[in-house]
């Protein structure tokens, strides 16, 4: 499943004799020139990663041409990210199955991008999407599909399926502060199709969309910023053997900034 995101400046020097003469050759009656409106300007893309390519030597690159970072595919115990293709030629990132509860080691792996401006948005407008396939029973505690940050230190905005009912939440906390907050779909995403989920904070609104309508919101402070140095981190938090793993299939990845 692939989700299209769509997506001269002149200078001169005038000499101030010139610009007084031309000021005074003007008719007194002359109506000032009209002015056009800059017209209003929505989020930029600044990060997407399609997988179409696949890895070229472990790493992913950035193709929304606005020269985000390369994602490198990290494993643990023998976890490996596949690339499968789609019907229309495309492909998604498949991970590594749950383990069995009685296995000794887990088969673990995720992609890892290093942290960049553009993937820090402080208080502005910023949206964050990926479109997801799981099933109930791939489900095992939370599933960390995307994340930046760690709740407590420095600051944190996340993407995961919650691990009761199934449900997409969007998560941030701040620079600074303690709260943790949560904006959960109405209803589950762990149903074996695709599904696009978006979290999107906008001024005092923390929103989550399932494939482009509005399914939770939460408020959250208009000074709460998303700023910190640590990588994102997509399909798990960490390596530590009992990590909120994502273990379903992933495409088109992308962040939007405001």
């Amino acid at each position: 499943m692939k989700i299209a995101i769509p997506f001269v400046v002149l200078a001169g020097l005038i000499s101030p004799a010139f610009a007084v003469q031309a000021a005074a050759a003007a008719p007194s009656d002359t109506p000032p020139a009209a002015t056009t409106a800059a017209a209003p300007t929505g989020p930029a893309l600044v990060a997407r990663w399609t997988f179409d390519a696949g890895a070229v030597g472990g790493r992913v690159a950035d193709t929304s041409g606005r020269g985000g970072p390369t994602l490198t595919a990290r494993g643990a115990d023998g976890g490996v990210i596949r690339f499968e293709g789609g019907a229309n030629g495309g492909k998604y990132v498949a991970f590594p199955a749950l383990c069995a509860t009685t296995a000794t080691t887990c088969a673990r792996a995720l992609l890892e991008a290093p942290s960049v401006a553009a993937l820090n948005p402080g208080t502005r407008y910023f949206r964050w999407s990926a479109s997801v396939h799981l099933t109930k029973a791939q489900l095992r505690g939370s599933a960390n599909i995307m994340q930046k940050g760690v709740a407590g230190t420095a600051s944190q905005w996340k993407m995961q399926i919650g691990a009761t009912q199934g449900r997409a939440q969007c998560v941030v906390t701040g620079v600074g502060a303690a709260t943790i907050y949560i904006a959960r779909s109405a209803a589950p995403v762990t149903d074996g199709l695709w599904h696009k989920v978006t979290c999107q904070r906008s001024g005092t609104s923390l929103a989550v969309f399932v494939d482009g309508a509005q399914r939770g919101q939460t408020t959250i402070p208009s000074t709460l910023s998303l700023t910190n140095m640590l990588p994102l981190r997509i399909g798990g938090p960490n390596f530590n053997t009992r990590s909120d793993m994502y273990h379903g299939l992933l495409d088109d990845v992308y962040a939007e900034l405001g």
